[in-house]
């Protein structure tokens, strides 16, 4: 195996908002970076023109130089397969745009709603099911976020408030902060949960602020990270995840099933086993959402199943994920048997 890219001086340490706006988003200097074949180039050009290319330099350095299949790039990657329409995949396949009442969010199921933060991210996953989502149109102005926290206060059955994007940790820790401290004002809100890419991808944006400012808050805090492949979890990412886990958060892990990348029972243990080790706990093992553009990534229903009996025999049942699917209209994840 190659060594480790080294893309940063050991002198300076750059700040997570630098490493944030220093990602990679020129598919000529990804494939160059990671010594891969100029022929890749033209489709990684012509899918990343559909959904741009980002990477950040902190994942990028994980991934193996000269290795087209490793499991990292793979998700990254803009390829030819991204320009085909295949029948069954959309747009919106969760259909979040007829449960978005307020611009900036998302009220699908009871007792918690989701609000999109930001439109950023660290990282563009090319099976992302918002590589479509229109952000334009739910911008976050003072005026909408008024709105917001009145729809929220204007319904006791809110307990729980999710933060979203993009990537929510995409945002400024002052801004995060006044958004955190008019929602805990809400008398019947319990609970913040955040979902975010960004303790694996740029694990420097945990910094002491931001966790002491959840630690201190009335609201119970869940962070459900995102990781689908043992190699994203670095030491870096391992001081990150134990920083919110001595602020008391509550750490979860959520991963999606993508060919090529984790469908065998062997990445999922080494996955579910090297989470747990870093103090989170598996939460759901997700099929791929059918969105326009990610059509390779998918394995059926069946397989998943299948894969799914397999881990239950090599795992203790606290490290087995729930299966699921997210259904459009359904009034929670459908949970998927095994097989």
């Amino acid at each position: 195996m190659s060594a480790p890219i080294s893309f940063v001086s050991n002198e300076i340490t750059p700040s997570w908002q630098e490493l944030l706006s220093q990602c990679v988003e020129d598919p000529a200097q990804l494939l160059s970076l990671l010594h891969l074949d100029n022929a890749l180039l033209p489709a990684a050009k012509a899918a990343s023109e559909l959904f741009p290319l980002r990477v950040p330099m902190p994942y990028l350095a994980r991934i193996e130089r000269g290795n087209p299949q490793d499991p990292l790039l793979l998700q990254v990657l803009p390829l030819h397969s991204e320009l085909i329409t295949v029948s069954g995949y959309s747009a919106d396949p969760l259909g979040e745009q007829d449960a978005n009442p307020v611009p900036g969010l998302i009220h699908k199921y009871k007792g918690r709603v989701l609000l999109i933060l930001t439109g950023a991210c660290a990282i563009n996953c090319r099976y992302c099911f918002r590589r479509h989502f229109p952000y334009q149109e739910n911008r976050l102005g003072p005026q909408q976020w008024q709105n917001i926290i009145e729809y929220i206060a204007a319904d006791n059955s809110i307990r729980e408030v999710i933060f979203s994007g993009g990537d929510p940790l995409a945002t400024p820790d002052q801004r995060f902060f006044r958004l955190l401290d008019d929602l805990e004002q809400i008398p019947h809100l319990q609970r913040l949960r955040i979902h975010s890419r960004l303790p694996i991808m740029i694990p420097q944006r945990i910094n002491a602020n931001f966790c002491q400012r959840l630690q201190q808050s009335r609201l119970q805090t869940v962070m459900v990270i995102h990781a689908n492949h043992a190699n994203e979890l670095d030491e870096a990412v391992a001081e990150a995840l134990t920083a919110l886990k001595n602020a008391n958060v509550m750490l979860l892990n959520q991963s999606v099933l993508l060919k090529g990348i984790n469908d065998s029972v062997a990445a999922l243990q080494a996955l579910c086993e090297r989470v747990f080790a870093l103090g989170v706990l598996p939460y759901y093992l997700f099929i791929l959402d059918r969105v326009s553009g990610a059509a390779h990534f998918a394995i059926s229903d069946d397989q998943a199943r299948r894969l799914f009996s397999q881990l239950q025999q090599v795992l203790p049942g606290y490290l087995v994920p729930r299966l699921a699917k997210e259904i459009a209209g359904q009034p929670s994840k459908t949970l998927l048997a095994p097989l």
